[in-house]
This record gives structure tokens, sequence and C-alpha cells, in this order.
């Protein structure tokens, strides 16, 4: 989607905050949020913020038995039963205040001394260990049994449980940036775009300020205020012909430079590779820690670009003049501010539920069928695999996505309802070549909200039964009988790289449109 500049003079050790920059002076305070697709371990484990229940148990079980108490005397003190207490000592039941201090009273300690001491030992130590581990989400998902970590378990088979546990978090630890690392991260990252209906009020802020610095008023943002944007924030510019082959911009930190390739060279929008350059230094983004983090990052500099160059403002009364119409565009957005197609369908996705009350998917899919990008908030039903990803999938073939390559007409939007388990669906799309070849770019509504759209009046119409195997990736059966077994393809090895386990025998290969290039070359 976009370059990252993870630039600083020093690595973070903690979220970066996405606010103004320090250099702006005393009268810009930075704002309190964080970038949204920043992950930190306390965001992704909230149940790491309440009480340690497993550690509470087994210091109040500790102190029982050290006081040779047994679960009914400590329960006669405290007027609870003993089958309760017990569930507390195991760490099931989270015990009330009122419990917790007649507890500390009757072991003889303080209520916060039960809650924050250290294991008595190491024997309780690794109890605690062992407790925590085998409560995991990645040890639950093995269905293997749980060993209670009682008095009979001897100390040695504790110590062995406990390190092989942790040798599985290493392991696990050591696939960082594998395929199916990044699947789940772009799952992770699509949930919370979800959550938000893809709009981010602290990043369209900060595209707010920093176009009232430049004297922005309406429409596309010109080149001579992306340039006096780059002097705001005290860069220079400088363009070159020897950008290592391998990013977008390098930024100097140190002096304050932005490199970039030189002007009307390359496949990007030379605007909105500099805006990315300085939306990296604007959000404050540190070396990233996780693959999550750096995608969250790339995604968060992506965002304030496009808020830059299709500015919320100008582009909601653009939109909402459209929506009076009936007559909304993706094409109209592009052509108003001077942006690519796909660009414009993004910031649509920003902007079409906060502001207009439309719910809406998005879709990148490369010819052979495989989704690059997605986003949905419409209850549309994507392909996906066991972890949830969407990206290397194939999409249904009677899908606009897929329609849209057939149609002889690239000059204008190809427009189709299509119906589907979930509902029915009204599209548009359009088709882009890039340098990995030819796309399909999409944006859906439910039916009921096509009426505000262009295009609406559409006759074309299909049907989607996906999942079901026999709607579109089984071959026709009098093809597959014709063919079966008489074929040896070989996969483009673009096309499988994405998914984690791509169908049919061939992985990567589409088995229909194999026998049917067969079928018509047979027959001359």
């Amino acid at each position: 989607m976009t370059n990252l500049s993870t630039g600083g003079e020093r690595p973070q050790t903690e979220a970066p905050k996405t606010g103004r920059p320090r250099q702006r002076g005393a009268d810009a305070a930075p704002a309190a949020h964080r970038p949204w697709g920043a992950a930190e371990a306390a965001e992704l484990a909230a149940d790491d913020i309440t009480v340690d229940l497993i550690s509470l148990g087994k210091q109040i079980r500790h102190l029982r038995k050290q006081r040779e108490m047994s679960l009914d005397d400590l329960g006669a003190v405290v007027g609870a039963a003993a089958s309760q207490l017990s569930l507390i000592e195991n760490g099931k039941k989270e015990p009330k205040l009122s419990m917790l201090r007649a507890l500390a009273r009757a072991l003889g300690v303080s209520s916060d001394e039960l809650l924050g001491a250290e294991p008595p030992n190491r024997r309780v130590a690794l109890e605690i260990e062992l407790e925590r581990a085998q409560r995991s989400a990645q040890y639950r998902s093995l269905g293997l049994p749980s060993v209670k970590p009682s008095s009979r378990v001897p100390t040695e088979m504790l110590e062995a449980l406990v390190g092989l546990h942790r040798e599985v978090d290493r392991q696990v630890n050591l696939h960082t940036a594998t395929p199916e690392e990044a699947r789940r991260a772009n799952t992770e990252l699509r949930r919370r775009m979800r959550e938000k209906d893809n709009y981010f009020g602290d990043i369209e802020a900060e595209a707010r300020t920093l176009l009232r610095n430049v004297g922005y008023a309406s429409g596309p943002l010109s080149q001579q205020q992306i340039a006096d944007l780059a002097a705001h924030l005290r860069f220079t510019l400088h363009h070159v012909d020897d950008l290592p082959h391998s990013t977008r911009s390098v930024t100097d930190l140190k002096h304050r430079r932005i490199y970039l390739t030189q002007v009307g060279t390359g496949s990007h929008d030379p605007r909105t590779v500099l805006l990315q350059a300085l939306a990296s230094y604007v959000l404050q983004h540190g070396v990233p820690g996780t693959y999550l983090e750096f995608l969250g990052q790339r995604v968060a500099t992506n965002y304030l670009a496009a808020a830059l160059l299709i500015p919320e403002s100008s582009a909601v009364a653009f939109l909402r003049q459209g929506m009076a119409g009936k007559e909304v565009a993706v094409e109209d957005l592009r052509d108003n501010f001077a942006v690519s197609y796909e660009a414009a369908a993004h910031r649509f996705t920003n902007l079409a539920t906060h502001h207009l009350g439309i719910r809406t998917h998005f879709q990148k899919v490369h010819k052979s069928g495989i989704i690059f990008k997605a986003y949905e908030n419409d209850d549309v039903a994507f392909p996906a695999d066991p972890t949830g990803a969407i990206e290397g999938q194939p999409i249904c073939r009677y899908w606009t996505s897929r329609q849209v390559f057939d149609v002889p007409d690239k000059f204008n939007a190809f427009n189709q309802y299509t119906d589907t388990a979930t509902g029915t669906y009204w599209c548009t799309a359009r088709t882009e070549r890039s340098p990995d070849g030819l796309f399909s770019l999409s944006i859906g509504v439910p039916y009921e909200a096509a009426k505000w759209f262009r295009g609406k009046e559409t006759r074309a119409r299909s049907v989607s039964r996906c999942p079901d195997p026999d709607c579109c990736r089984n071959p026709p059966r009098a093809l597959s009988e014709a063919w079966a077994g008489q074929v040896w393809p070989t996969a483009r090895a673009a096309s499988s790289q994405l998914a984690a386990m791509p169908i049919g025998s061939f992985p990567g290969v589409d088995e229909t449109e194999v026998y049917q290039f067969l079928e018509r070359h047979s027959q001359r």
C-alpha cells in the first residue's frame, strides 16, 4: 500500500505517539492518543491489566497451608463456603473487595500484600507459570489436557513442563514475519478498521492542523501547498536518480532532508510518496517492534497522506453534493482531487460510513482472482483462511471484481448487482494496470444503499453461491470429465504465495480456466 519511513534518532520502546512533532513549538501540545495501528502487548492482552487470579489464588493457598488451616477453617472465619474458596484458590473466581479484605485479615497480611506479593518460593512460582501457560489461547488451541499442579506433582515435573512451554513460546516467536504472521496481522488490522468504520478521527485532526498551517481552504491540495508543508516541518526536498531500488523515499532526520526519485519516474504518485514520508515523521513512528506494528504504521501513514490529498471537509462536501443528486461516483472523487482511482476508493471507505451513513466494502483483486486488499463493514462475506485472513484467497468469479475483467468497455465503470448468501450488493469496479499486473478495484454497498450511486440502473446481475464449491471453485462436470488427469499446468509463483493452503490439485492454478483453455484449443 505504501512506503514505510521508520526514521527516528533512537528506537522507541513504547508505542509511538500520534501527535504533532515536538519541533513545532510550545503552543502545539502533542495529542494524547496513540496511532491506532501500533499494537502493544497491553492492548493485545487486556486481561493482564486485571487482578492476576492465578497468582492471588496460589498466594492464598500457600498462606492457608502455612497456618495449617483447612478450607472449612478459613471459610468459617471469612463467612464463605469451602467450595467458593476452592474456586478462588484455583484462580477461577475473582473475590469481591470485601472478601479480599476478609481473607487478608484471616491470613495475617494486608490486602496490598496479598495482591502484590511475589511467589513465596520456587515451587509456587512454577505452579503459577504452568497455570498461566495452560490457560493461554495458544495452548487451548492444541486441544491437550491440562496438568493440575497439585502437591502430588513432583517439582522436577513442574520444571520440565514449564521448560517445554517456554520453548514452545520461543519457537513461535522465531516465526516473526512469516506468511502466517503476516496474514494474522492483516486480519487484526482489518478488525480494528471495521470497529471504527475505517474512520480515525485522531489522524483526521492531524491532517486538519497541517492543512491549516499551509493555508488550505478547499479543493485539491496543490503541489505548492505540499512543498510548503515540507518547509513548515523544516524538511528540504532532494530529487536524486540513485535512490535505493527497494525504497520510494529516504528521510534523513539528522539533516532534515527527504530524498525522492526524479519526478515522473516510477509507478507511484510523487505527491503521495512525499506525503507518506512526512506522515511517518508527523506520526512520530519509531522502529516497529512487531510485524503487526509495522503494518499498522504503514496503514496509518497511508491514512494521513490520503487525508491530506483528499481533505475531509472538501471531500465530504463533494460526496454530499453527489448524494443530493443520487449521483455518488468514485471516479468523480478521483477526478476532483486528481488522485488515482485506488486512492479515491480507499478514501471513500474512510468517509462513507462516518459522514454519509453508508456501509461499504472494498476489494483489490488480481486478474487471477486472488484478493490483494480488502475491507468491509457491510457484512459481505469474503473468503478467508483458517486464520481469518482474506489476502491471498480467490474471490468468486461471479462477483463484480472478477466480472469486470471480461467487460470490453475499459473507459467507463462496470456496475453490477450480485446476490450472495448474506444479501444483495451493488458494486462498481474498474481495472488498473500496475507493475504487478492487471487489478480490479471495486467498491460495493448493500442493495438499499445503491440508490445514492451513479450506475444503480445497471441491468447486470449475477448470483454467487460461494463458499459452496460447486459455485465456481469446482470445474463444471463436463469439463472435469473431459480433462481431469490429462493436464499438468505450472502455476505462476506470485499467484499462490499469499494463500495459506491454495485450493485445487495445483496450488495457485485456476483449474476451470485451464480446462476451458484446453477445450478451446483442442477443437481447432
